[in-house]
Parts: C-alpha cells; sequence; structure tokens
C-alpha cells in the first residue's frame, strides 16, 4: 500500500492536527521520500515509517512536537540534516539497518540536543574501530547507543527490562508463589494435609455412626434396665399373692 494512502487511512476521518501516534509501517514510497505528511500534523509526537523504501528525508514537514521518530530498515545514508530543522526536539530516534557507513554521517545529529537515544544496529558504521566510543564522541547529548550508555548499562524502558519486571522471562517473583501453593496444600490436605476435605466428611461420618452407637447402646442399657426391674416387680407381685394364699 502506498505511505500516502496508509496516512489517509490512518486518520480515520480524523483531521491531521488531533494525530499525536502515526505508525505507517511497511507501506510504500513511491520515489523513496516522504509522502502524504503535512505540516498539519503539528501535534505528532512518535511517527513509526519502518520498511517503507525511504532514501531520503528531505521532504519531511515540520513536526515541532516529534519526540520518537522510528525509520529502521530503509535506504537512508544521508540527508539527516533535516532532522534537526524539522524535528528539533526528538529524544529517541532509530536508524537501524540503514545504508549509514561513515562517522562524519552522524555530525548532523549534532544540533538535536534533546536526542537522548539513538539506534544504529545493522548499520555499516557499527563494524568500525572504537565505533560506540567515536559516537558518544561526537554527540555528547545522547546517554544510550544501540541500548546502552557508555558504561554498558541497558536503557530503562528497554525490552528486556520490561519483562523482567513483568516476570514473563523469568519465574515470577521469587520465593511467592511457590510457598502460598505449600500453604494452599497444606490448609486444604490437597497434597498429603492431615485435614482435607473427604478426610472432614469421613470423620464427620464416622462420628455420627458412632453417635448412632452410642445411643443404641444406651437405648439397649435402658431397655435391659427396665426389663430388669419389670422382672423384679413381677416376682415382688407373685410372693406377695403366695404369701396371701398362704395366710
Amino acid at each position: 500500500m502506498e505511505m500516502k494512502k496508509r496516512i489517509t487511512l490512518e486518520l480515520r476521518n480524523r483531521s491531521p492536527a488531533e494525530i499525536v501516534e502515526l505508525v505507517v509501517d511497511n507501506s510504500r514510497s513511491a520515489d523513496g521520500e516522504v509522502e502524504g505528511l503535512t505540516d498539519g500534523f503539528a501535534a505528532l509526537e512518535f511517527l513509526s515509517m519502518v520498511n517503507v523504501g525511504l532514501s531520503s528525508l528531505a521532504k519531511l514537514p515540520s513536526l515541532p512536537k516529534l519526540r520518537k521518530l522510528e525509520l529502521s530498515d530503509n535506504n537512508l545514508s544521508g540527508s539527516l540534516e533535516t532532522l534537526a530543522e524539522k524535528c528539533p526536539n526528538l529524544t529517541y530516534l532509530n536508524l537501524s539497518g540503514n545504508k549509514i557507513k561513515e562517522l562524519n554521517t552522524l555530525e548532523a545529529l549534532q544540533n538535536l540536543k534533546s536526542l537522548q537515544s539513538l539506534d544504529l544496529f545493522n548499520c555499516e558504521i557499527t563494524s568500525l574501530e572504537d565505533y560506540r566510543e567515536s559516537v558518544f564522541d561526537l554527540l555528547p547529548q545522547v546517554t544510550y547507543l544501540d541500548g546502552f550508555d557508555q558504561e554498558d548499562n541497558e536503557a530503562p524502558d528497554s525490552e528486556a527490562n520490561d519483562e523482567d519486571e513483568d516476570g514473563e522471562d523469568g519465574a515470577g517473583p521469587t520465593g511467592e508463589y511457590g510457598e502460598e501453593d505449600d500453604d494452599e496444600d497444606d490448609e486444604d490436605g490437597s497434597e498429603g494435609g492431615e485435614v482435607g476435605l473427604s478426610f472432614q466428611v469421613n470423620q464427620g461420618n464416622q462420628e455420627e455412626y458412632d453417635d448412632e452407637d452410642d445411643y443404641a447402646e444406651e437405648e439397649e442399657e435402658q431397655a435391659g434396665a427396665h426389663g430388669q426391674k419389670r422382672k423384679r416387680d413381677v416376682d415382688d407381685e407373685g410372693e406377695d399373692d403366695e404369701d396371701d394364699e398362704d395366710n
């Protein structure tokens, strides 16, 4: 899909002035230039044009509020001076996978005073001797190059750190999940506990049976005692009758 048509679709009946983020990745620029973007996108803060066939930024419009720009996997080899002129407030710039070979090509970025993070993965420039030291010297305002600072500390907003915080690549918070499971298992007896649900039910039923047995025995004892009393009464009556006959 052509970049111009893609931008029209992304507007979704909104005016360019309402757009804060715009992604046109994998669309196509017919002549290697930025197409469909105008100065009307003045509120734009994030723009992603990954793999759109760009070879020049000469037609990039003025985007004064733009802070993050994704330009990876294009054919850019220069014309970076346009960025300082049109996007003076950039803090993040991704030029990975472009045709940037020489250190002097990056001199145009010196005027991006707010630039903090620069990515040049898979560019030929990364094979230069002392590549990292040279870029940091040339662009002292840059804190993170290819995701790491000069002391090899990873950028705080990197994907790796996000995964660690979310627990996706590890086993979650250390020691908490397993302990809770163990406690639950001990409480409900599902893993060898002494008072599981079935045990409680069986124990309750057994107690009812025991109570019934005790009640039956008590009734039998009472019945036996009553029978013996009745027998003694009958015997006493019989003795009284014999005494009367003798008299």
